[in-house]
């Protein structure tokens, strides 16, 4: 029996540009450079364990310095209602990620409830685990597929580590969807050509140390993405991850 979330691409269609995330910023220098590369969304990690979490003032700050330049998306691990409140009042989010283990009926809600798209991560180490495409796919506006972390991870992503891309081959689960996980400037190209991913979002993959972005290595990605993209517009026509619905708008 078919998968009926693996089906053929269409050959025709408007070519859609790659979304460019990076992700996990923290300091102005490291945001100006990604918006000076024209990354096309900017992430914000709210989650203490992280070494890339973001106090609300700090927040405040680099969200007033993007200038609609990008968007921002504010990523929460099972955030409580009370914590996204504060968390959107800081940083005016165009975009919710959620990237931890919050059910189905929790994406709709958050819409809702603050008028924003949602974007939802699912966690990928086996092909048992695409699974829960069905479900997030058609309540959330995106989908993020990363790398399943390890039962002792202290955090569910920003490990740097991949998982294999070729379980993404062919599928279409009918929503725009990224790719993340131990991708870097080194690799991001071949990530793309397997899994025709409308969108790419990295952050261990410019970093010197955890947390500590790498300003040669986020022009180094942003570039070597969009590259990639250009190659395979000429093949592919229509990336998997953007023909569903397409980006937002800025």
């Amino acid at each position: 029996m078919s998968n009926p979330l693996r089906e053929a691409v269409p050959s025709t269609g408007s070519l859609m540009s790659l979304i460019v995330k990076i992700c996990g910023l923290s300091t102005p220098e490291s945001l100006d450079v990604a918006l000076e590369e024209r990354a096309d969304m900017v992430g914000f990690v709210f989650f203490p364990p992280s070494p890339r979490h973001l106090a609300l003032d700090s927040a405040r700050a680099l969200g007033a310095r993007v200038r609609g330049r990008a968007q921002k998306v504010a990523l929460t691990v099972d955030a409580d209602d009370a914590l996204l409140e504060s968390v959107v009042d800081a940083l005016q989010p165009d975009m919710l990620q959620l990237h931890g283990k919050e059910p189905p009926a929790r994406v709709p809600e958050l819409r809702k409830r603050f008028g924003l798209p949602v974007m939802k991560a699912i966690a990928v180490a086996a092909e048992a685990d695409l699974a829960a495409v069905t479900a997030y796919a058609v309540v959330a506006d995106r989908l993020l597929f990363d790398a399943r972390a390890p039962s002792e991870a202290t955090r569910p992503g920003g490990l740097g580590k991949a998982f294999d891309w070729q379980l993404l081959e062919n599928l279409d689960p009918g929503v725009p969807f990224m790719l993340s996980g131990g991708l870097d400037p080194g690799n991001v190209s071949e990530a793309l050509r397997i899994t025709r991913a409308g969108g790419v979002d990295v952050s261990s993959g410019v970093e010197r140390a955890p947390g500590q972005k790498d300003p040669d290595k986020i022009r180094a990605f942003v570039r070597a993405a969009r590259q990639a993209s250009e190659r395979l517009a000429r093949t592919s026509p229509v990336p998997r991850g953007e023909k569903a619905r397409g980006a937002e708008p800025n």
